[in-house]
């Protein structure tokens, strides 16, 4: 790097940073600058390091244009004794496992979010963010005052790395912004039961149709996203989004890319049809070629998805949200891709998916507590609105227990495979997220990772009872 005028050297400047709480990063979404206060860390080379959540807009923002600047204000002296740092740089997200736990450590100090990530075993929630500087000044205003220029260092390596990407930006930035209006990473919620299902299938029956296993994983994911568009199409409708302040980026709060005017309301509920009637489709067919049992059961997917915040019925402001998810992406999912591989309804399939149903009604509860405010205000009186936070632990404490109970009551009497005691491998986690909530179900920051927790003990869980069902069917 060169020095372009020699008044502070880098160890003044990185003496300055350790004293600088957090700064503004500032980043390219499209044409327009968009800021944010962020911790950060730096390294003996100047580089600096960030941390997010995954899916934060940040990241995306970062992906599709990597010119990052950082304002950096040393100012607890007052204006006149102010010290300023600006960085002008190229970020990059960090995959190395080695390089990501190195910059971690350098930010665990002296981020909280970081900090408290850590201490929840969620840490692979976080995107981490490096910033190669091309051009740092430091400014010192009584020196500025009396005409003293502010100290530049010009760094080549950077310039030379330096480099703007415009294939395909805009087709590019648009699927971005379906996949994040669509959560895409939260359809596993609907492709786990199908799983499970066809995985009792094939143990029981011997029976395994990989078309109709396909056509089964791709219904239920688009029953699954036109909920989800509805919903934030819905929500906003009545305001909720709007006024929701508190949310947790990616659990609570819904896409917000309609709120973030990266998406027309109408556009989203035309999608949300479209893929209600692309999973509607499909459900015809499998009625055609199984039966009449089917579309019952795609019939109850269709309505308590559509109107889980949609007039008339709101089925999540009668506090029957959890209910239904519950049933829909745990029992009925599962039944129905059973339904599909073998063409009869069967009782083992509903008694598997017991704990897959408490489990989704689990994640869903959990992430109403960061919503909480805004869901009072404007009615949408799910169970811990009618509860209130402190009463809706312990909601959330027997949901827990409810899993593993209901697993160790079945399985040893042979009503589901005995395999299916594998889900008490995710047990401490299950424990460790239940501390939490009972801890922080009043701070939403401190709550991520219990929201985290949940969410994996349902991928981890169901899929632990899908591989019972395949051992079972292995080794028998």
């Amino acid at each position: 790097m060169n020095n372009m005028e020699n008044v502070h050297n880098k160890e003044e400047i990185i003496k300055v940073l350790s004293e600088i709480e957090f700064g503004a990063v500032s980043t390219l979404d499209g044409e327009i600058i968009k800021n944010r206060t962020m911790h950060f860390a730096v390294d003996e080379d100047l580089n600096f390091y960030l941390a997010t959540l995954k899916g934060d807009p940040k990241v995306k923002q970062i992906l599709e244009n990597t010119s990052t600047s950082l304002l950096l204000v040393l100012g607890n002296k007052g204006f006149f004794e102010a010290k300023e740092i600006e960085v002008i740089g190229q970020a990059e997200l960090i995959n190395n496992k080695e390089d990501r736990k190195n910059a971690l450590d350098l930010l665990e100090p002296r981020s909280p979010v970081v900090a408290n990530m850590k201490q929840g075993g969620a840490l692979d929630l976080l995107a981490v963010v490096k910033i190669k500087p091309i051009t740092l000044k430091y400014r010192f205003v009584p020196e500025i005052l009396r005409g003293i220029g502010p100290t530049i260092i010009d760094f080549e390596a950077g310039k030379k790395n330096a480099h703007y990407y415009f294939g395909w930006k805009t087709f590019k930035k648009s699927i971005a912004v379906w996949i994040t209006e669509v959560r895409l990473p939260f359809l596993t919620a609907s492709i786990i039961p199908v799983i499970l299902g066809t995985a009792v299938a094939w143990a029981k029956n011997n029976m395994f149709d990989p078309i109709n296993f396909i056509l089964a994983l791709f219904g239920v994911a688009c029953l699954h996203a036109g909920t989800n568009m509805a919903n934030d199409y819905f929500d906003h409708k009545r305001g909720n989004d709007e006024k929701n302040t508190e949310f947790v980026r990616p659990f609570s709060g819904g896409s917000r890319m309609i709120q973030k005017n990266l998406l027309k309301p109408a556009h989203v509920l035309i999608a949300a049809v479209l893929c209600f009637c692309l999973g509607s489709l499909i459900g015809l067919y499998f009625t055609w070629i199984i039966g009449i049992n089917i579309l019952i059961l795609g019939l109850i997917g269709v309505f308590s998805g559509f109107f889980y915040s949609s007039p008339p019925f709101r089925l999540a402001d009668r506090g029957l949200g959890e209910i239904f998810v519950g049933i829909n992406f745990g029992i009925l999912a599962t039944l129905g891709s059973y339904l599909v591989q073998t063409g009869h309804l069967g009782v083992e399939p509903v008694l598997a998916a017991i704990p897959l149903s408490l489990l989704i009604a689990a994640v869903l509860y959990i992430n109403e507590f960061p919503d909480y405010n805004a869901d009072k205000e404007v009615g949408k009186n799910n169970l811990v609105v009618r509860f209130g936070k402190k009463k809706a632990v312990m909601g959330y404490v027997l949901l827990m227990y409810l899993v593993f109970i209901s697993v160790a009551v079945l399985a040893p009497f042979g009503l589901i495979s005995p395999w299916s005691l594998l889900i008490f491998l995710i047990f401490p986690r299950a424990l460790r997220a239940i501390r939490v909530v009972k801890l922080n179900f009043n701070v939403t920051l401190y709550l991520i990772p219990a929201n985290a927790d949940t969410i994996l003990c349902h991928l981890y869980g169901g899929c632990l009872l899908s591989l019972g069902y395949i051992l079972q069917r292995l080794i028998l």
